[in-house]
């Protein structure tokens, strides 16, 4: 049984990494993806990422990230963003890779907003997974792979959690 009625209310998403186009446009299409494939769509009104600085605003994803999903056959579509205290007035859940990131997100979250603001790893169930969403743009391919795996088990165990029983 699922943990609330979509027809009631759809759930808003938005995923956060520092330039938003490495780890949060993975997470998002990751995310996208997962919903698609276990029938949930019904249950999501908006999914989306940013960044918390403005430095890529309007590029795509980084290469590497864009082709390890690609590799696993996940769509990537997205141009980098900056959030903004505005955008919490959007989400139900704004959900940081790393904890400088969540840290910079409570700082902005206005005071009465009721967003939830999480780890992405708040969700893991499976300790062969860190709590933390490396940043990989300064390392090679396999930090890509490793967080498309993280993403991953983190989407899976989101929806088992906040919708119901897969």
């Amino acid at each position: 049984m699922a943990a609330f009625d979509p027809s009631e209310k759809k759930i808003s998403v938005a995923f956060v990494c520092l330039g938003n186009i490495c780890r949060s446009p993975m997470a998002e299409a990751v995310f996208k993806h997962t919903v698609k494939e276990k029938g949930y769509s019904e249950y999501f009104k908006t999914i989306d990422s940013f960044g918390t600085s403005g430095w890529h605003i309007g590029e795509s994803p980084d290469s590497r990230s864009a082709k390890t999903c690609r590799k696993h056959g996940v769509p990537v579509n997205h141009a980098a963003q900056q959030i903004s205290p505005r955008d919490f007035e959007k989400f139900d859940y704004v959900i940081a890779m790393d904890t400088s990131n969540k840290e910079d997100l409570l700082h902005m979250k206005p005071r009465n907003s009721p967003t939830k603001v999480n780890l992405f790893g708040d969700w893991r169930t499976n300790e062969k997974f860190q709590k933390i969403v490396d940043d990989p743009y300064y390392g090679g391919i396999n930090g890509f792979e490793t967080n498309f795996e993280q993403l991953t088990h983190f989407s899976e165990e989101f929806l088992k959690k906040e919708i119901g029983d897969i």
